[in-house]
């Protein structure tokens, strides 16, 4: 057994690009053992391509990788659901061996490989994800989601990995799902390595690597401790900003009164060369020590002008890097007692699926979360809700102001502008309009512009909410689809900080415990499996 302080994988002065040559990160000198590290970071800093440099489908720009035990990244996208089980577990072969050898019909070369605890691990490893005695000859494509992360915990712990990577593992997942995650992290006996924004996972790590194209950190503990730290710099940045702020206007008014000051003695001096008491030659001396002494006030003044707004421009400069862009929601005017939806026993045909009888109704800015399991129909509620689908049997009524956004945000046109797809969605709105509403939305000026196929998650959000919250009555609830499944965690506390302020009602979807609770929900409606065609 390799020892606590083994080195499964050493960075030494990595720098990693994208495939078109964009800097991802630079110098990055890390060693990964046995405990549990966390990647996090903006989205498009690196975090997924460093995870497939460290498994060697990545070459680096720079520096080097090195290896030293066996290394796995956790199987999260199947390409092809019809395989067995047993393929998925990537023990179909082994296990064909195994059985050769109990048929009498085995080789030497089936000897030779026969792996004799391979059962009592398969056993051992599908116990412990909750799925004992499952058929192995049974079709990946036949279990629901939560079900294939188990079955892909299941495969790392039968091959045992020195070094586990795990890309984003909770996204999409249920409660379940999470846990058999978290799990399995708890009871890895090698070393661990995920890139995540789910808090809860994070809170677990022994260290948190933060990765940025402008420097690389390492802090030690899990996010709360990373929390601490980065609150503490971004108070440290507000502080520089505003010295850096009344120093530029202390140099300002410094200047302001050398100038006035000056003014003074020059209409002094003309008043008395005015005058005619005095000689030519010493009006003429008095004159060029003036315009000497001005000279210097005005020189003087400049430089420490210029310090002054050099140091403001660091100061904003450095306060810009390490605090996230905020949104301003504009006010819904909702009040407490206006009914926004009530759904009294509505049944969905979905699928193949039949889902409900559903009761749920929304009055004032409640706060509601739709949470349970995966599939059991939580998004066709939503789309129920705003009409999309209409419900086989109860009954809908909705208010004509609300909005909803899928976790894709599908009603922005990838292949169009921000400030265009805002106008299409708002006709009313003049150019002028338009850009100051984005403006509320932290898409300033020419960042109106960008293509919507070119933004990150966060971005992606951001520019769907100003759509939906641009108009001239805003709407007064809110449905939102796991809005934080593709979002970094900058993007997911400024998206919190947003909502709390949101004066409207809520309905949202999420597995995401943390950003349930941070923007206030006070009502869950858990949903059971449907009952009458099964899980699907």
């Amino acid at each position: 057994m390799s020892s606590p302080n083994t080195a499964f994988v050493t960075l030494d002065s990595l720098s990693l690009s994208t495939p078109d040559g964009r800097p991802l990160f630079h110098d990055l000198t890390l060693s990964f053992g046995r405990q549990r590290s966390a990647l996090v970071g903006r989205n498009g800093c690196g975090k997924s391509t460093l995870l497939r440099a460290m498994v060697g489908d990545v070459t680096p720009a720079a520096g080097s990788i090195t290896c030293a035990g066996k290394i796995a990244l956790l199987q999260q996208d199947w390409p092809d659901p019809t395989i067995s089980l047993a393929q998925a577990l990537d023990v179909a072969e082994p296990l064909a061996r195994l059985q050769r050898i109990e048929a009498g019909n085995g080789d030497e070369a089936d000897f030779a490989a026969a792996d004799w605890t391979l059962d009592e691990r398969i056993a051992a490893a599908l116990d412990a994800v909750g799925l004992v005695g499952i058929d192995l000859e049974r079709p990946l494509a036949t279990l629901s989601g939560g079900q294939r992360t188990r079955i892909a915990v299941a495969r790392e712990t039968i091959a045992a990995p020195d070094l586990l990577l795990l890309d984003e593992p909770t996204n999409n997942l249920d409660a379940d799902g999470r846990t058999a995650i978290a799990d399995l992290i708890a009871r890895w006996n090698g070393g661990v390595v995920v890139a995540s924004h789910d808090r809860a996972l994070l809170e677990s790590m022994e260290r948190i690597v933060e990765l940025a194209p402008v420097g690389c950190r390492l802090v030690t503990g899990g996010w709360s401790d990373f929390v601490a730290i980065r609150d503490a710099e971004r108070a440290a940045a507000t502080a520089d900003l505003d010295r850096a702020e009344t120093g530029l206007r202390q140099a300002e008014r410094a200047a302001q009164t050398q100038r006035e000051k000056q003014a003074r003695r020059d209409k002094t001096g003309r008043a008395f060369g005015a005058s005619g008491s005095a000689p030519r030659i010493l009006l003429g001396a008095m004159k060029r020590r003036a315009e000497a002494t001005a000279g210097r006030i005005s020189h003087l003044a400049d430089r420490q002008i210029g310090d002054a707004e050099s140091a403001h421009d660091n100061a904003r400069s450095r306060i810009e890097l390490v605090t996230p862009l905020a949104i301003d929601l504009p006010p819904s005017g909702l009040s407490s007692s206006r009914e926004l939806l009530r759904i009294e026993q509505a049944v969905m045909e979905r699928a193949g699926r039949r889902i409900g009888p559903i009761d749920l109704s929304i009055r004032g800015p409640e706060r509601v979360a739709l949470t349970g399991a995966n599939g059991t129909g939580k998004t066709s509620i939503l789309a129920l809700a705003v009409g999309e689908i209409e419900p086989v049997a109860g009954s809908v009524w909705r208010s004509d102001r609300m909005a909803l956004l899928d976790q894709h945000v599908g009603l922005l046109d990838r292949d169009t502008t921000i400030l265009a797809n805002l106008r299409a969605l708002n006709p009313d709105l003049s150019e002028n309009d338009a850009y100051a509403a984005l403006a509320r939305f932290a898409f300033r000026n020419v960042a109106a512009e960008r293509i919507v196929g070119t933004l990150s998650g966060g971005e992606r959000l951001r520019a769907g909410l100003a759509c939906v919250l641009s108009v001239a009555r805003p709407p007064q609830l809110l449905l939102l689809d796991e809005p934080t499944n593709h979002l970094d965690l900058d993007s997911i506390e400024v998206l919190e900080t947003a909502l709390r302020g949101y004066d409207g009602a809520l309905l949202v979807v999420s597995h995401d415990a943390a950003f349930l609770q941070a923007i206030g929900v006070e009502r869950e409606v858990i949903l059971p499996f449907p009952s009458l065609e099964g899980r699907g």
